[in-house]
Parts: C-alpha cells; structure tokens; sequence
C-alpha cells in the first residue's frame, strides 16, 4: 500500500485535469465537460434525496454509500472508510495509539471486551477477554455504541479512566483505575526458541513498525543460538508495500529483486530490490502460510520461494496482487484504491480471477483446497535454481499440508465451534497460578491453572457441559474426530489468557500439524540453503 498527501476528492480531480490539459490541449476539454456533468447528475440526485425522501436521511451516509456503490464495480479490494474506519486503519498501520489496550464489542447492549494487548495498561490491571465494562466513569455503559465507548476509554497519556467490570463469578462489579499510556499493537507478537537451535517467529500482522519488531526478533533468537528458524506467516492479511520489501531484505542478499508494480498512473511502475546488506543469509527457514496469507504476506512468501531462500509449507495463499493507494480525503474519511498489480521476481502474477460478484472470490477461505491444480502451459515459471512455481493464483506450497484453523483441519461441527468462539468463552474462567493483577478471590467456577498443564477428561466434559449449555447439538463423531483439535484449541485459548501469546504459541507448536510438517521439512531447507550458498561462491 503507497500513501500519497492527503487531497480532497474534488482537489485530486482538479489536479488531475489541469496535467491532462496541459499536455493534450483540447481533448481534456470534453473530460472536463463529462465529468462537471457527472458532479451535477450526482448532487441534483443528492438534492432529491435530502428534500423528497419519505424519512429524513443523513447526507454523509447517503454520500458514503454512493462512494461504496462506485467502488464495488471496479474489484474487490478498492475500498472506501469513513472517519471512524479510516483512523482505525491508520491505528493498526502506526501501531500505536493512546488508551487501555483493549478492543471491544457490543454484545446484548454490553460493551465487551473481545481481546487485551498483552503489556497494556489494560492487561497489567488485569482486565480479561470478556469482561463486560458495566461502568465507565461512573457512566452506566448498558446500551452504548461501541463508538461512544471509545470515545471515553480513550485520551491523553497518563490520564486515569474509572471503569466498573462485570464479570463471571462475581456477584459484585469490580472497580479498577486504569493509567492511559501509549498501547503498541505488535505485527511480530511471538518469538522463541523451539529447541537449542531452531527458533520461531509468529508474524501475525504488517504495519508500519514491522521492520524494527522483526529485526528485535530476529536479533534475540541469535543470540540464543538459532542456526535455523520456523516462520509463521499463517493468517497475516498484508499491510503496506514498504514493510514487505523491508522484511524481504532482512533474508536477500543486496540486490536480488523482492517485488515488481505494474500500473497505469505516474510512478506506478517501480522495481523494488534488496538494498540493504544482511546478517540472516544463510539460516535455513521454512516458512508456514495458508489460505489467511494476502497481500504483502504473499509478497514475502514469493521472494523468499522464487530465490530459493526458503521452503513453504501450508496451504494456496489467498492469492491478492493488488496495490492500494491510500488516499485522505475531505472530512477524516480515506480511499483505499487499487492502483498497480504486483509480481513476484519470477515474474508470476498471483492474483486469482473474480467473478462480476466477488462472491466465490471473496468466500476461498471457506472452501475446502486440494493439494494438487491444474495449470496451465504459460503459467509455468522457475525459482532461481529452476524449481517450477506457478502464476495465477496465489503461492502454492513446496509442501501441501491442509489446516485452515490454527493448522489442524476439523470438521464442520469443530469450525463451527471455533467461528462460535466456544474455546474462548470457555477459557474465561481460568487464571493463571500466582495472577494477582485484580487482587480479589476467586470467583464462582474460576479454575486456576498451572503452566504446562494438561487437557484432562474433567475440563472436557465442562467444555461439552458449555456446549450443549449453549444449544449446539452434539455431534459425537464429530467429536471423536476433532478430539485432538478441540483439545489443543482448549489449551492455546486457556494458555493465551493465562500465561500469554508466546506460552500459547509454544505449546501450539507442539501438536499443530502444519507446524510440525514444516519442522519435517527442514532437511529441504537446508539443501535450499546449500544451493544459495553455492550462487554465491
């Protein structure tokens, strides 16, 4: 994604048109005639709207929603925000913002806290997953917007906010003063050590700080001896253009091409190569992907299998060759518009074809993949040491493992536990040993849980007593089936609320089948090293 200063709509058009005129004289004229008769088409319909429509209607959303309507007939990722969406955008691209370090919900009037940063001034409270925010400044909060929570969660570093929780097991709200401070939204949240010499990144998202918290990463699984790394692009859905090139560079030796853009409009058309010399040549990696993987991800994961730099494990990426250009418009709102395709240094286009309505392209993650897809003829292309790849329709793994959730692929009735949050809802009651961030008793049903604990037959039959609580009939061979997948998705939930991310991703390691595969498929990635090694010499 390229950033350009912000301009008005209106502004940009201006622009645009007096370039146009000045170069080809009187042929711009009549663009300029179509598109005033355009605007005046647009704002006489505005006008009949505002003044004869049965219910008085807002002009912003009626605006918005035309500019939707327009964009929906170009492709499926140009897109448009409004005010709130577009500075939630910039949020999760800077990385940062000030406040608790929560991100919540409305569910049945109750403003609910659906995830908490770890290290925010929120998780060191211990506010968790789930807890209703009852009260906010002595403010009842039953009924609220999501919108007018935050407008009063968040504010000036080192402001206090008063906030009541209502929680699970508690007869009584639970009164807790919270510092706002700078909350960092981490891109790399997981980095560790699976054994003396293998070390694993989890690369959850891009935004504009990726860079230096791959480089942290990177830096201390060095020093802890990695001479090999297990790199979890699983599920990251792209970010800005810039960040995948940066990433790119730190596993390319100067000079190799990572991406090239093809477009259009002025400066759309750019070779991006490594510019930067690099201290992770020659560590063997594998990189794990799967059909969540878009975008700049598949930028990444293109670089790194074209050149032969590492070997792909997982599932067909979603297949996104688009470049958005982001544009600020009037009013707070912002125009994400698709503005170049890009390729990958063997010349592939990944992008896979739509139909007229985004319908099957939109719903691929729902779809059941096969391991093996036709191709054809002109598709065909070569990694440097001449390993076919092919363009078209996302990067296709070395190495085909199936496994949409957290690597393990269940069956219906365990995706739909999974999309019900049923392993979250269930991992609210318990605490971690030795948690005394909300110094209060346990409350009714709370479980407290070591690290390194084990799934046992009493929590799975609690966790069946939930379900069936909630009106999700049993399926028993279903269940059978998903047995080892229900239990890891009990203990990564539990784990992740009690002990963190990082705990949650280690042990998840340990049984994820995509995960496993990949640490399988590191001979592979050392004979791929080889081969680099031997270009070089």
């Amino acid at each position: 994604m390229r950033g350009l200063r912000p301009l008005s709509i209106v502004t940009f058009v201006i622009v645009v048109s007096a370039l146009v005129g000045g170069l080809f004289g009187r042929s711009a004229l009549a663009v300029d005639d179509k598109m005033a008769e355009r605007y005046a088409t647009f704002s006489a319909a505005l006008s009949a709207i505002e003044s004869q429509y049965v219910d008085k209607v807002e002009s912003d959303r009626v605006v918005y929603s035309a500019i939707r309507g327009m964009l929906s007939t170009l492709d499926p990722h140009s897109s448009f925000f409004d005010p709130r969406e577009y500075a939630q955008m910039r949020e999760r691209q800077e990385g940062r913002y000030y406040g608790l370090g929560i991100t919540i919900q409305s569910v049945n009037g109750d403003i609910t806290a659906a995830s908490v940063f770890e290290g925010s001034p929120a998780y060191k409270m211990g506010i968790r997953r789930g807890d209703v925010m009852a009260r906010i400044d002595g403010e009842d909060a039953k009924g609220w917007t999501t919108e007018q929570a935050m407008k009063k969660l968040r504010g000036a570093k080192n402001t206090v906010v008063k906030v009541e929780v209502r929680r699970t097991g508690y007869d009584q709200l639970i009164p807790l003063d919270v510092t706002r401070d700078e909350v960092q939204i981490l891109t790399v949240p997981a980095h560790f050590m699976i054994d003396a010499t293998t070390g694993y990144i989890r690369h959850q998202d891009w935004g504009e700080n990726t860079d230096r918290e791959m480089q942290r990463a990177l830096n201390d699984l060095k020093s802890q001896g990695m001479k090999r790394l297990l790199y979890d692009i699983r599920g990251n859905p792209g970010g800005p253009l810039d960040q995948a090139i940066k990433v790119s560079n730190e596993f390319l030796p100067k000079g190799k091409m990572i991406v090239y853009t093809r477009g259009r409009v002025r400066n759309s058309d750019q070779d991006y190569r490594a510019t930067e010399e690099s201290s992770f040549l020659d560590i063997p990696m594998v990189v794990v992907a799967n059909r969540n993987s878009a975008s700049a991800s598949e930028i990444f994961t293109g670089a790194m299998q074209d050149h032969d730099r590492a070997y792909v494990v997982g599932e067909t990426t979603f297949g996104k060759a688009l470049v958005q250009s982001v544009y600020p418009i009037s009013n707070g709102a912002g125009l994400a518009l698709t503005t170049a395709h890009y390729y990958t240094p063997s010349d592939r286009l990944i992008q896979r074809p739509w139909d007229e309505t985004f319908d099957e392209y939109l719903s691929y993650t729902q779809k059941d993949q096969d391991g093996i897809r036709p191709h054809k003829p002109s598709d065909l292309r070569r990694t440097d040491s001449g390993r076919p790849v092919y363009s078209g329709g996302g990067i296709e793994p070395d190495k085909y493992v199936p496994g949409q959730i957290e690597g393990f692929n269940p069956t219906p009735f365990g995706r739909a536990l999974y999309a019900r949050q049923e392993f979250e809802t269930f991992a609210q009651k318990f605490i971690g040993d030795g948690d005394t961030r909300v110094n209060l008793p346990l409350g009714k049903g709370w479980v407290v849980v070591k690290k390194g604990f084990t799934v046992d037959d009493r929590m799975l039959k609690d966790f069946r007593d939930q379900i069936v609580a909630n009106r999700i009939k049993m399926d028993e061979s279903a269940w059978q089936k998903d047995l080892t997948f229900i239990k890891a998705m009990i203990r990564f939930r539990i784990d992740e609320a009690a002990f963190g991310i990082a705990e949650a991703r280690r042990r998840m390691v340990e049984v994820d089948p995509q995960a496993q595969a990949a640490l399988a498929s590191f001979g592979e990635a050392e004979k791929l090293a080889g081969v680099q090694k031997k270009a070089a010499q």
